[in-house]
């Protein structure tokens, strides 16, 4: 079943998130991952509210995982640490 890899973010450096989001967009596309969202209007209606949200679709959780557990995504996971607050999940969707 496909599966949405949900992040919420806040950015703290600019600069060094802007080198993580360069390279996380291949080596998402690579893992099959589509981006449905990425930093669009939001309204926040409960819990703690994040400036940047993004959500792309993968074939199956296990993709999103595996590109998550990628060296070529956590190559560029290392620009986003220190350079932003973030919550990453991923939720399998019921068709």
């Amino acid at each position: 079943m496909p599966a949405l890899w949900i992040a919420h973010v806040t950015v703290t450096d600019a600069e060094a998130y802007g080198k993580y989001a360069e390279l996380a967009g291949p080596a998402i596309a690579a893992h099959g991952g589509q981006f449905i969202a990425r930093g669009g209007r939001f309204v926040q209606l409960e819990g703690r509210e994040r400036p940047r949200n993004v959500v792309a679709r993968f074939p199956s959780v296990e993709a999103a995982v595996a590109c998550y557990n990628s060296s070529d995504y956590q190559a560029a996971l290392d620009h986003a640490r220190g350079a932003s607050e973030r919550e990453l999940m991923v939720v399998e969707i019921n068709d």
